[in-house]
């Protein structure tokens, strides 16, 4: 429920959210192309094809694996606060319909409520296969 989720956001957490929104930005994407503009016509600065190679290889490699750590850190909270958003929801109409279903005797009613609290966090008990 949202109420169980705390306000109180880590370092860590607050460092992923800034990271995510700066590498967001369309002019980031224009530096990283710059980037590799600039490298490309760098070959007559190296002796080797392959020291050449190995400075954008090993920068760009770098750089993805720090970056998809901050990302999926970012895109794990995100997907969690909707999921909170839906449990809240899906509680909230669960006891609407109750109260409806109490008040009317339906039967059918009474089945639809019981099936969407055993959906509420059905996420945690299904597999993807």
């Amino acid at each position: 429920m949202p109420s169980d989720v705390t306000p109180k956001v880590g370092l860590f957490d607050r460092f992923a959210s800034h990271a995510e929104k700066f590498v967001s930005r369309a002019w980031f994407f224009a530096i990283c192309l710059l980037l590799v503009v600039i490298w490309a016509p760098s070959f007559f600065l190296f002796g080797s094809i392959d020291t050449w190679q190995l400075v954008i290889n090993t920068a760009t490699t770098i750089i993805t694996f720090l970056l998809v750590a901050l990302l999926q850190n970012t895109q794990s909270r995100a997907n969690n606060a909707v999921q909170h958003k839906l449990n809240a929801i899906a509680d909230a109409l669960a006891d609407l319909m109750t109260q409806v279903a109490d008040d009317q005797s339906d039967r059918p009613l009474h089945r639809d409520v019981r099936e969407l609290r055993e959906a509420v966090g059905l996420e945690e008990k299904e597999s993807s296969s």
